[in-house]
C-alpha cells in the first residue's frame, strides 16, 4: 500500500546546462528525454516541431539524453551532439540533423554524419571536450533513471511526467493544462504521496467524530442502520448500510491485503525462506503478546474482546515511516509494512473464527464448494477475470449465511487469482509492431479513421499479457481500498459521544486495549524477531538496527481500522463498543507518537576499524 513518487524530474531546468528552445520561464516547459537511434523519438521529434509552431512563445521545449540500451551507436550519437556545444552554431543543428535521419544508426552511417555536420568522427575529437560530453551524456542518463524516465520518449510537463499519448492532440490537450488533465495531475500527485492515505482516514475519522457529537448526531448514528437490500416476493437479501460497509466493502479492503502479501511471498521482498520469516515471526508475537496482556487485564465478561489489540492500521503505519524519510531504513520499512499486512490477513482468520455467527452447515459446505472451484479454476490456468468474480460474489453470500465473516471472501480470491509466468517482451514487441506495420500500410492504401477491429483485438489480447491477473486486479483495486472503502468504514465507525459516562465502569477494558496495543503489540513484535534470528530461522538486515525494530514495533500499535472492526463484532453492548473506540484512539495516537519519537533519532554511524 505505499506509494513511490518517481513522477517529478530530479532536478530543476538550469539554461546554463540543459538544452532549451524558448523562454525558460514560459508558461509551458515540455521536457523530452530521448535517444537518436529510437524510432519513436524521430516520431516524437516530428510532433514537438508541430507543437512549437502552434504555441509559439507560450512554449519552451527542453532535450535531455536517454540513449536506447539495444543500440551500440546510441551513446556515441549523444556524446556527438554534445561535443557540438563548443561550436558557435550550438547543439540544436546536431539535433535535428540526427532526429531527422535513419533512426538505425551503424557505426559508418554516424561516422559519415558526423562528417556532414562538420564535427570529428567519434573517438577522433579534442580528449576534453569528449570527456566533457561523456559526462553530461552520463548526467542525463542518472537524471532519467532517478526521474522514472525508464523509455525513450519520456516526456516531463512543468516538471511533472506525463504518462499518456503523445500523438499531437493528445500532447496538444496536455500543455494547454485542460481542467481535466490537470484535476488528474493533481490527484496523481496526492495518491503517490506516501501518507495520502492515512491521511484521508485520518480526516475521515475526525469527521465521524465531530458529527457523532454535533447536533447532528443522532440522525448522523441512525443513517448507518438503514436497510439497504433487494426482495422478491417476500424473500430476499438485506443488510443495513454499515453491514454492507463492514462485511461487504471490507471484502476489497481484505482482498488487497491478500494479493500484497501474496506478491510479497512469490516475487517480492519476502520470497526467500529467511526473509519472510523475520516479520511472520514479528507478527506471530505481535499478536499473542497483547492478546495475553488483554486477558491478564480486562474484565471475565469481556475477555473476548482480545481480538482488539492483535492488529496493525497499514495506512496510518505507511503515512508515519514516509513522514519520517530517511530516518527509517528501506529496510525496515519492508519489515513494518510485511508484518502489518501479516497482522491484517491473521485478524480476518481470527474474526472468522472466533468472531462468526452460529454456524450454518449447508451454506458452509456450499462455501467449501465454491472455493474448490476457485482453486480449479486457477488450476486450469483460466486467466479471464469474469469467472472469478462471479464464484467470489457466490462464496461471499455463502460465507455470510454461513455464520462465517464474508470478508473472508476477499482473502480466498486473492490467494486463487493466478499469476502468469513473466511475458515475453521481445516476441510482443514484434508481434505488436507487425499489427502497427500492416495498419500503416493499410492506411497508405485506404485512408481510414480508426485501426481495424482485428488490429485492436490483437494488442488488446497483446496487453492483457503484458500482466498477470493478479498484478492487474491489485492495481486496479487498491486505489479503491485505500481511498473509498477504508475511509467509507472510518466514516460509518469511529464515530463515538465523548463524554465521561462512556467511561463508567469500562476502566479496565480500557486499559487492557492501550496495554496491549501500546506495549503488548511493540513488545510482541520485538520478542517475535528476536527469538527468529537467535534460533537461526530468520536474518535481521544489518540496515537496522534492533533499536529501530523497536521504534517500528511501536508504530505496529496503532490498531485502528481492524481494532475497530474486530470491537465491532466482539462487544455487542452500545456502550461497551463506545469504551473501546475510545481506547483504541488514544492506544493509537500513544502508539503513533511513541514511535515516531523513537525513530526520529538516527543511531550513530559505526566508526571503520
Amino acid at each position: 500500500m505505499q506509494h513511490n513518487d518517481t513522477s517529478r524530474l530530479d532536478r530543476a531546468i538550469d539554461p546554463a546546462r540543459d538544452h532549451v528552445l524558448g523562454d525558460p520561464a514560459a508558461p509551458i516547459v515540455l521536457l523530452e528525454y530521448g535517444s537518436y537511434a529510437c524510432p519513436s523519438c524521430h516520431e516524437a521529434h516530428a510532433v514537438i516541431s508541430r507543437l512549437r509552431d502552434e504555441f509559439g512563445p507560450r512554449l519552451c521545449y527542453v532535450f535531455r539524453h536517454r540513449p536506447i540500451s539495444n543500440s551500440d551507436t546510441a551513446h556515441a550519437a549523444a556524446v556527438l551532439a554534445e561535443t557540438a556545444t563548443v561550436r558557435p552554431d550550438g547543439f540544436w543543428p546536431v539535433h535535428s540533423h540526427l532526429m531527422t535521419g535513419d533512426p538505425v544508426l551503424e557505426p559508418e552511417q554516424l561516422a559519415r554524419a558526423a562528417e556532414q555536420l562538420g564535427l570529428p568522427p567519434p573517438g577522433a575529437g579534442d580528449p576534453e571536450v569528449e570527456a566533457v560530453a561523456e559526462q553530461r551524456v552520463c548526467e542525463d542518463r542518472r537524471s532519467a533513471a532517478a526521474s522514472g524516465a525508464f523509455i525513450s520518449p519520456t516526456f516531463f510537463i512543468n516538471n511533472r511526467r506525463y504518462d499518456g499519448a503523445w500523438d499531437e492532440a493528445s500532447l496538444s490537450e496536455a500543455l494547454v493544462g485542460s481542467l481535466g488533465f490537470r484535476a488528474r495531475s493533481a490527484t496523481l500527485d496526492f495518491v503517490r504521496w506516501g501518507p495520502s492515505a492515512g491521511i484521508v482516514l485520518l480526516l475521515m475519522s475526525v469527521l465521524a467524530v465531530i458529527l457523532a457529537n454535533s447536533p447532528v448526531g443522532p440522525a448522523f448514528q441512525s443513517l448507518w442502520t438503514t436497510p439497504l437490500g433487494i426482495d422478491f416476493g417476500g424473500r430476499g437479501f438485506s443488510l443495513p448500510l454499515l453491514g454492507w460497509i463492514n462485511d461487504g466493502l471490507l471484502s476489497v479492503f481484505f482482498l488487497v491485503v491478500g494479493l500484497e502479501i501474496k506478491r510479497e511471498f512469490t516475487i517480492g521482498q519476502l520470497a526467500g525462506r529467511r526473509a519472510a520469516a523475520l516479520p511472520v515471526a514479528a507478527a506471530v508475537g505481535g499478536m499473542l503478546l497483547p492478546a495475553a496482556l488483554y486477558a491478564l487485564i480486562a474484565p471475565a465478561a469481556l475477555a473476548h474482546g482480545w481480538g482488539t489489540t492483535i492488529s496493525t492500521d497499514t495506512a496510518f503505519a505507511i503515512a508515519l515511516i514516509v513522514f519520517l524519510g530517511d530516518r527509517v531504513p528501506v529496510a525496515l520499512r519492508v519489515f513494518l509494512t510485511a508484518a502489518a499486512i501479516i497482522d491484517d490477513l491473521a485478524a480476518i482468520a481470527v474474526v472468522a473464527l472466533f468472531y462468526g455467527d452460529a454456524l450454518s452447515v449447508p451454506y458452509l459446505l456450499a462455501s467449501v464448494l465454491a472455493s474448490a472451484m476457485l482453486m480449479a479454476l486457477n488450476r486450469w490456468n483460466v486467466y479471464r477475470p469474469l469467472p472469478y468474480a462471479v464464484l467470489g460474489l457466490v462464496l461471499w453470500f455463502c460465507l455470510h449465511e454461513a455464520g462465517i465473516h464474508a470478508t473472508l471472501a476477499g482473502v480466498v480470491l486473492a490467494l486463487v487469482t493466478p499469476t502468469r509466468p513473466p511475458a515475453n517482451l521481445r516476441a510482443l514487441n514484434a508481434q505488436a509492431q507487425m499489427v502497427f506495420e500492416a495498419e500503416a500500410r493499410d492506411e497508405r492504401d485506404m485512408p481510414s479513421q480508426a485501426p481495424s477491429r482485428a488490429a485492436l483485438d490483437v494488442l488488446d489480447a497483446i496487453h492483457s499479457r503484458l500482466e498477470s491477473p493478479a498484478a492487474r486486479l491489485l492495481r486496479v483495486t487498491e486505489p479503491w481500498s485505500s481511498y473509498f472503502v477504508l475511509p467509507l468504514f472510518a466514516l460509518a465507525n469511529a464515530g463515538v459521544v465523548v463524554s465521561l459516562g462512556v467511561l463508567d465502569g469500562h476502566g479496565r477494558l480500557m486499559l487492557a486495549i492501550i496495554t496491549g496495543l501500546v506495549v503488548g503489540k511493540p513488545a510482541g513484535i520485538a520478542i517475535g524477531a528476536w527469538l527468529a534470528a537467535r534460533m537461526g530461522w530468520a536474518h535481521k538486515p544489518d540496515d537496522y538496527t534492533w533499536r529501530q525494530l523497536v521504534g517500528a514495533g511501536l508504530i505496529t500499535g496503532i490498531g485502528f481500522t481492524m481494532s475497530l472492526f474486530i470491537a465491532g463484532r466482539a462487544f455487542a453492548q452500545p456502550e461497551d463498543f463506545d469504551a473501546a473506540k475510545i481506547a483504541i484512539f488514544i492506544a493509537s495516537i500513544l502508539a503513533g507518537a511513541a514511535g515516531v519519537l523513537f525513530l526520529w533519532h538516527r543511531p550513530a554511524r559505526r566508526q571503520p576499524g
